[in-house]
């Protein structure tokens, strides 16, 4: 069958939109008229309260007789502050992820015994199915990750022998599972893109026992499999920092909305990808890294204050950059004062780029974390308090790893896959009842009218 030229299908498609559009807007002031929470937000920002958790929560201001004061920012998994528990596994010279993810997924931080079995079985689970590699990831290539990725998330329930049981021990298995086999799927998928799209030579690395997650991830990503101590412990770093950030996120709220209809891991999962893989949500830190790119070709002397509050205010009034009128990597809608996570990671990175080619960019970075909030607080006009947020610094760190940009929004994938799977338990265990939210209807009733007496050509 001849598929129709795409100009033939360009007109056809403009003569459907030509009077659709008007159905498509909705004015801004019903949303005020009917007391509407735009984007689930009430009107001095904060998040309308949707459910309860145990799980997490991020802390980044105080009500005082109804006004919002700004604070140091905190995050908590499971009642213990992240900024301690970094502590205590950077002290003891080891790998936090995976202690991370046990405390998320069961609770309790796990003694010495207990971690050791959550890692073997970990690695007993890293392995991909006999020939999902050829017969999933490497079919109908695309050129979005994510898209492949969470494709190759719902065809794991065909190789999964129980994949709609909901028990808890059930659940707790898919979940690690999809913890252990996301990081050997993305690197792989990222293998196969750039050999389909680009023709780079094909490496397709598996697992190795022993290895902590981040250093599988590094070994399966590079083609020579290598990698140093230093490197896979700041990408540890950077997977405990995106774990988890409380249920009210774009992608964990999606979870449990899919969750709460009764449906697969497998599919709720995905879910979360999708919603990931949205630049509003996921993909900021590659909007930093392009708003970076900018700042360092317009800027010409990266000490200057002047010069670079200059290209600030242009990047503010829409005039450079990818004339958003947006400043990305500052601001956040939960932290005020500081967000912990990045003040977590640009002490680590500060670390990692001394005596480097990086050292000169991450002086920048923190020029334009200093800079921002006088600039901001000018051009608009408003009195609130801003701080730089962890994907100012993330897509520095990743380009210090040799990450490429196509992997940032997977990698916090691979982070987050712990915060997911723990509230898609939570929900199924605990929800009891399908998330069903109302929506005012604002159209007008309307009389039939046969096909022969209605307008239009």
């Amino acid at each position: 069958m001849r598929s129709t030229p795409m100009s033939e299908n360009s007109e056809l498609f403009e003569s459907l939109l030509a009077g659709s559009r008007e159905h498509y807007s909705i004015p801004a002031q019903a949303f005020t008229n009917y007391n509407v929470k735009r984007g689930l937000r009430n009107p001095d920002g904060t998040g309308v309260m949707a459910g309860i958790t145990k799980i997490g929560n991020a802390h980044g201001y105080i009500i005082n007789e109804g006004d919002k004061i700004a604070i140091d920012g905190e995050l908590y998994y499971r009642g213990y502050n992240v900024a301690d528990l970094i502590r205590g596994y950077t002290e003891e010279n080891r790998f936090g992820f995976e202690e991370t993810a046990y405390l998320l997924f069961l609770g309790e931080l796990p003694s010495k015994k207990q971690l050791a079995d959550f890692d073997a079985l970990l690695d007993s689970y890293r392995y991909l199915p006999p020939r999902f590699t050829e017969d999933v990831i490497m079919k109908a290539p695309t050129p979005s990750l994510m898209n492949k990725i969470a494709t190759s998330i719902l065809s794991l329930y065909a190789y999964d022998e129980n994949p709609d049981e909901t028990s808890l021990e059930n659940l707790l298995r898919q979940s690690m599972q999809l913890l252990a086999r996301l990081p050997i799927i993305a690197a792989q998928a990222y293998a196969i893109n750039r050999s389909y799209f680009y023709g780079d030579s094909l490496n397709i690395h598996n697992p190795q026992n022993n290895l902590s997650t981040a250093q599988n991830f590094l070994r399966i990503m590079r083609p020579d499999c290598s990698y140093t101590d230093a490197e896979a412990k700041l990408l540890d770093l950077c997977l405990v920092l995106h774990a988890e950030h409380g249920g009210g996120n774009n992608s964990a709220f999606t979870c449990r909305v899919v969750s709460s209809s009764g449906t697969d891991s497998y599919s709720a999962i995905a879910s979360a990808i999708s919603s990931l893989k949205g630049p509003k949500h996921g993909g900021a830190n590659i909007k930093v890294t392009e708003m970076f790119d900018s700042i360092k070709a317009g800027v010409s002397d990266w000490s200057d204050d002047d010069e670079v509050t200059h290209f600030l205010e242009k990047l503010i009034r829409g005039e450079a950059g990818d004339h958003s009128g947006l400043i990305y990597g500052m601001g956040h809608a939960i932290y005020t004062l500081s967000d912990p996570r990045a003040v977590m990671l640009k002490k680590y990175a500060k670390d990692l780029a001394k005596g480097t080619e990086y050292e000169r960019e991450f002086a920048l970075l923190e020029s334009v974390e200093r800079l921002t909030p006088a600039v901001y607080s000018r051009h608009k006009k408003l009195d609130k308090t801003i701080c730089a947020n962890v994907d100012l610094y993330s897509g520095l760190v990743y380009r210090m790893l040799g990450i490429p940009e196509e992997l940032y929004t997977p990698l916090f994938a691979i982070a987050r896959m712990a915060g997911w799977c723990a509230h898609r338990i939570e929900e199924v265990t605990t929800g009891k009842k399908i998330i069903r939210p109302a929506y005012k209807a604002i159209s007008k009733p309307r009389e039939y009218a046969p096909l022969a007496v209605r307008g239009g050509i």
